[in-house]
């Protein structure tokens, strides 16, 4: 196992602890973590446990929101054909599912278009402005991508084709050439919250349609679904508005999905009495971004638009089998990789720069997550396109700017793009080892030993006792869990081991997992703990069974009729 930091909170404020948790009576731990968010009052508080739709910005306050409005009114007016234009990523087929599910109800000129991620790339394609003028479209909305497509914005007007943009990525100092462009990222733009997924600007552009033309009669927040799944893949921030967002669209999930996601989620195995965030992350993003890697995101979105069970059904079970088949590849590609890494020596290297000509493109972005997870340090997987063209996903390690360390490499990329924790590129076949040599120059220049070694933030410290029903029922209500408000992770020391042994699970006899029984000096409770991936714990918790410190989660165990608490581990030490 990797040896891993405890980032543990500075010394807490014990007078604000103390007040917070008189004002709204809850534990020391729980006011700990509270505090941890930046809640420290009971209006705070109450905000934080009682999320409400009424919490949800005006979304005229976004720059822009006006001339959308007024386009999109226009266009249905005068019958004019519009085209709904997304990513092929979840954030996008979720957003151009969302748009046509609201604009279809009313309005029948309309069409949706997703690039094909092999032929086209990423944003608005060259080609899907040639569908629109050959097929008469006058209006394009794009979702989730557009805001640095200038050339091509510019280029559609000119034959007669105007765009809303709704995007969510930073944009650059010139925006491109559109009738309205939604993008809380705007540096004009005043509206409160920026961290929306682009199926949320896609939301709010609806939003406000609908508080001006309440005649329509949709009810936006029937949508609410989709936008959740969208927040979760897409890894956004779940505060502010994400998490009211995401915490009606969790509801809708588990009461009444859309037929598309109902199905979608029965082929992964999600109970609709049990969604949270991480099992869509885990269970359905896989599957709808798997249409996109080795098909055509198309599919996916035809899954969303599904009305009827058999219709939703036949698709789920299409996307379940291209996501086994996306598996099956991303497990040889990684074994590969690992193989080559021991290979040729790299493992004390500072990064990782992997190439075969055959890889799959569409998954060695989750291959360069995968070698992450086993050496920890900024990866570039590449494969070829043609021509000695070689094509890459790369991905950082918490806290380093990866985008800042490929900006010095740029004179030996054709191109690249991203942001401090994951970027694209291409360049050419005979500037692969000078490329090498010098992301590894540069990363070493820069990065610390701290940053090369896997983190785990700590809530607060805990003593055993103070795990029971009660404490669980309140953590719950701190759900939904993601970035920004992660599932809280506490520290109990002192503590003892019984029952201790290594398992494989049933379905993967290579596996090595942890379990024990966990007790605690001076406490009376004790807690069945399991660590996953962590069997080889075993012999040392057995020839050493007190007095370790050990990181981890709690959570509730259903077995057989039997609902109990238990631990997940996170990690052990015995400093």
């Amino acid at each position: 196992m990797q040896k891993k930091r405890w980032i543990l909170p500075e010394s807490m404020e014990s007078e604000m602890a103390n007040q917070l948790m008189s004002a709204i009576n809850v534990s020391a731990p729980i006011a700990n973590i509270l505090i941890n968010r930046g809640i420290t009052n009971f209006e705070q508080a109450k905000e934080y446990f009682r999320p409400s739709l009424e919490m949800l910005h005006d979304p005229f306050l976004m720059a822009g929101m006006e001339a959308a409005v007024d386009r999109l009114v226009n266009a249905i007016g005068t019958g004019e054909k519009i085209l709904i234009y997304g990513d092929y990523d979840v954030d996008g087929t979720t957003s151009v599912a969302m748009f046509y599910h609201f604009l279809s109800s009313f309005y029948d000129h309309c069409e949706y278009y997703i690039p094909d991620r092999y032929k086209e790339g990423y944003g608005v394609s060259l080609a899907g402005v040639d569908y629109a003028e050959e097929n008469n479209f006058s209006l394009i909305i794009t979702l989730d991508c557009g805001i640095k497509s200038n050339d091509l914005v510019s280029l559609a007007s000119k034959k007669g084709i105007d765009f809303i943009i709704c995007d969510h990525h930073e944009p650059d100092n010139v925006l491109p050439p559109a009738v309205a462009v939604l993008d809380p990222k705007r540096t004009d733009c005043p509206y409160p919250y920026k961290e929306l997924s682009g199926c949320g600007v896609g939301f709010k552009f609806i939003q406000a349609f609908l508080l001006s033309h309440p005649d329509i009669g949709f009810d936006p927040f029937s949508l609410l679904d989709l936008v959740c799944v969208s927040i979760a893949a897409d890894i956004v921030p779940i505060t502010g508005e994400n998490r009211v967002l995401a915490y009606y669209g969790l509801q809708k999930l588990a009461r009444d999905p859309h037929p598309g996601l109902a199905a979608l989620m029965e082929v992964a195995g999600i109970q609709q009495n049990d969604v949270t965030i991480s099992r869509v992350v885990f269970g359905l993003a896989p599957r709808i971004n798997a249409a996109g890697r080795l098909e055509d995101a198309k599919y996916a979105v035809r899954l969303m638009l599904a009305t009827d069970a058999e219709p939703a059904q036949n698709f789920a079970r299409q996307l379940d089998g291209h996501n086994q088949q996306r598996k099956d590849i991303d497990r040889l590609i990684t074994s590969q990789a690992h193989d080559m890494i021991l290979e040729n020596g790299w493992t004390e290297a500072n990064t990782t720069v992997l190439f075969q000509p055959d890889w799959h493109k569409g998954v060695i972005g989750i291959v360069a997550s995968r070698c992450i997870e086993s050496y920890y340090r900024p990866t570039v997987i590449l494969t070829e396109t043609h021509d000695g063209i070689l094509t890459g996903s790369a991905r950082s390690v918490d806290g380093f700017d990866l985008y800042s360390a490929l900006l010095k490499c740029s004179d030996l990329l054709e191109q690249f793009g991203g942001h401090k924790h994951a970027a694209g590129m291409t360049l050419r076949n005979e500037n692969l080892e000078a490329f090498r040599s010098r992301f590894e120059a540069v990363v070493s220049s820069e990065i610390t030993s701290d940053l090369l070694t896997p983190s785990i933030i700590i809530d607060t410290r805990i003593s055993l006792d103070d795990i029971n029903p009660k404490f669980f029922r309140i953590m719950q209500q701190m759900a939904p869990f993601g970035p920004g408000n992660a599932e809280p992770v506490f520290v109990a020391e002192d503590l003892i081991a019984r029952d201790v042994r290594a398992f494989s699970a049933r379905n993967n006899p290579d596996s090595n997992h942890l379990k024990l029984r966990i007790g605690q000096y001076g406490c009376t409770s004790t807690f069945e703990a399991i660590g996953f991936g962590m069997g080889e714990y075993a012999d040392q918790l057995k020839k050493n069974p007190q007095g370790f410190g050990m990181a981890f989660a709690v959570a509730e165990n259903r077995y057989m009729g039997r609902v109990s608490l238990q631990l997940y581990i996170k990690d052990i030490r015995w400093e």
